[in-house]
C-alpha cells in the first residue's frame, strides 16, 4: 500500500492530509491500515479519558486503584510509538531529542 504524508496533533488527535493551526505537531507517512490504527488509538484514549473523568467523581474509590489512569497512559504511551514508528526523520530526531516514542 502507498504510504501518504499525514499531520499528527496528539493533544487534539487530529490526524490530517492538510497542514493547519498547530495540527503539524509530527509528520508521520503512513498507508490507510496504519491510519486507521492510529485512529482506533485515539478512540481508545477518549474512552480511557472518559472513564477517568467519570472515576474522579466517586471519592470512595482509593485513588490508587484507578485502572482507568492506567489504560490512558497506556494508550498515550502507545500513540507516541505508533507516531514515532511512522515519522519522518525530522520528526524521529525532534522526538529522539525529546525522549518520546522510544519503546521501553
Amino acid at each position: 500500500m502507498e504510504k501518504k504524508k499525514y499531520y499528527v496533533n496528539i493533544g487534539t488527535q487530529e490526524i490530517s492530509q492538510i497542514p493547519y493551526g498547530t495540527n503539524a505537531e509530527f509528520v508521520i507517512y503512513a498507508n490507510d491500515e496504519e491510519i486507521f490504527l492510529l485512529r482506533e488509538k485515539f478512540n481508545e484514549i477518549r474512552d480511557a479519558d472518559l472513564s477517568s473523568y467519570v472515576r474522579a467523581h466517586i471519592p470512595f474509590i482509593p485513588y490508587h486503584n484507578d485502572p482507568q489512569n492506567d489504560d490512558y497512559d497506556s494508550g498515550i504511551k502507545g500513540a507516541y510509538q505508533m507516531i514515532y514508528n511512522l515519522a519522518d526523520s525530522a520528526t524521529k530526531t525532534a522526538m529522539d531529542d525529546a525522549n518520546i516514542g522510544k519503546e521501553i
